[in-house]
């Protein structure tokens, strides 16, 4: 998930996330756009997003429901 300090919707979905990683099992991993320009330039105004094997699966929100679909399949 890219993120930043600070953002409540990072919060958000950091609570609809670890909650799955506990029960599933899978890797996650945070990645903190702040201080890289490059990442700023690309997620700074959509944060979070959240990336399921490599691909965008969620930005700004995260539906639980999908994410378990999405990591099932």
């Amino acid at each position: 998930m890219y993120a930043r300090q600070g953002c409540h919707l990072c919060d958000e979905a950091r609570e609809a996330i670890l909650p799955l990683r506990e029960e599933l099992g899978f890797s996650y991993r945070e990645v903190s756009i702040e201080g890289d320009p490059e990442l700023e330039r690309d997620h700074g105004l959509r944060i979070p997003v959240v990336l399921v094997d490599g691909e965008e699966a969620f930005e700004y929100r995260v539906d639980p429901g999908e994410l378990r679909r999405l990591l099932a399949s």
